[in-house]
This record gives structure tokens, sequence and C-alpha cells, in this order.
């Protein structure tokens, strides 16, 4: 019996899944860093493909109702990387709270990149950073469904200019609450 690579796919992202849940919860400090139980290390989010990834599921123990209209929507990205930040941590996971609590709510995420690098190259890093927040929101209990990605590249920019200032807004996922 051939296995097909669909079923192979999903086998393999429900072990990842599962090895996540069973991995020991990390936790914000007060400085802002994350922080495993563990080890003490910083988790990262979105870098190759899903492993090291770990969630709370419930948010940061934030209760009840979650106001998405105070939470940050834009998360900036460090130079040639996709890997969420821990600055952007505690406000994913809010708005994955939200989503998994509202399944008529659904995003868009807005991969960006800034103007260094081939047009098709940050096309795709643009996608990988939309990606890593979308993976950090399914591993917090947002369903699929609610979420879809997309990628401007260097295309649309937040501000010109060629300074590092400049160049560091450039370098974003904006979640964007669309209407179903």
């Amino acid at each position: 019996m051939r296995v097909s690579s669909a079923a192979k796919a999903i086998s393999l992202a429900l072990s990842v899944v599962w090895v996540v849940g069973c991995s020991s919860p990390s936790t914000l400090t007060e400085d802002g860093d994350l922080s495993s139980s563990a080890n003490g290390s910083a988790t990262t989010y979105g870098a190759g493909s899903g492993a090291g990834m770990s969630g709370s599921g419930s948010g940061s123990g934030m209760g009840g109702s979650v106001d998405v209209a105070n939470l940050q929507t834009v998360f900036y990205f460090d130079f040639d990387t996709s890997s969420v930040r821990n600055d952007s941590i505690a406000d994913l996971e809010a708005h994955a709270q939200y989503l998994a609590t509202h399944p008529q709510a659904s995003v868009r995420l807005e991969g960006h990149a800034d103007e260094r690098g081939t047009r098709e190259y940050n096309m795709a890093l643009g996608e990988r950073r939309a990606q890593a927040v979308e993976r950090f929101l399914a591993v917090n209990g947002v369903n699929g469904s609610q979420v879809e990605s997309i990628s401007f590249g260097e295309e649309k920019p937040a501000f010109m200019g060629s300074g590092e200032d400049s160049l560091s807004q450039n370098r974003r996922v904006e979640l964007k609450y669309v209407a179903r």
C-alpha cells in the first residue's frame, strides 16, 4: 500500500503538534522575554519546519474576553529572518485566544520585507514571515480556516527611505481582521 505525500505531511504535522503539546510550558518574563521552564532559553517561532514551537493554547492567562482593538497588529522581524520576535508573543497569544473563542472571525496575514534583496527573494521572505505568524496562531488553538497568508515582499513599504529606521519598519507582518 502506498502512502501519499499529503498523508505523510499530515502525519508529520500531527506528530509535531503532539510533541509541542507535550513540551514544557513557556512563560513570559516581566521584561518581555519568553523563557522555557525546562532550560530558560528563548523559544523561536517560525524557524524551520515548526520544531521548537510551543504555545499555551489559552493565551497569556488573560481570562475571558480579549479586546483586539487595543492589541498590536503589526509584528516586526529582524533583518533576513522569519522568526517571530519575543516582543510580539503576548499580543499574538491574545489574538490567538480571541480567534480560538470566536470561530466566525478571520484574519489576513500580510507579510512584508524591506527593499534589500531581489524581488523574488523578498516575496518568499514575506511569505515565510506570514507563515511563521500563521503557525504561531495554529499552535495556540486557531483553526486554519480562519487565517489567510499573503506576501507583498517589498512592494508595499510602510516607510520610504534606505536608513535602518525605515528598513526596520518595512520588515513586518500585518494582522488584519476581515469580514467573512
